[in-house]
């Protein structure tokens, strides 16, 4: 094992793990990783989510990820959290009970919200296996 695929959903620390990792490391995750930016544009996508949520690379990168990608997730548990940390300052770690419904079947999911004050990047994680 590596300090990479030892990394876990629930590991503490982990924006600051995941903002250091590069493609091929992402790649290597059991679990999704979403990264935007501050105009919600996506520019991260690992393996994982592409396979799982059926949406290639191409098709996600650089989309906004609550209107383009993903506007099942454009709500008061999702996005709105994303705002209200960026608005007050303050770190977002967060993890919620969600059913992912756009382009699938309903999937029990459980979703870990990630922000850092000034930070560039900000995580949607996903985790299928329940």
């Amino acid at each position: 094992m590596n300090a990479v695929t030892d990394l876990s959903f629930t590991a503490p620390g982990l924006h600051g793990q995941i903002s250091q990792l590069n493609q091929d490391q992402l790649d290597t995750l059991d679990f999704g990783v979403i990264g935007f930016d501050a105009d919600t544009n996506v520019s991260q996508y690992n393996r994982h989510e592409s396979e799982a949520a059926g949406l290639t690379p191409p098709r996600v990168l650089g989309q906004p990820l609550f209107t383009n990608v993903a506007p099942c997730l454009n709500n008061f548990m999702v996005a709105q959290r994303f705002e209200d940390a960026h608005d007050d300052g303050g770190a977002l770690d967060d993890t919620i009970d969600y059913v992912l419904t756009l382009r699938m079947r309903p999937v029990k999911v459980k979703l870990r919200l990630l922000a850092a004050p000034g930070g560039a990047q900000r995580y949607v994680l996903v985790q299928r296996k329940l």
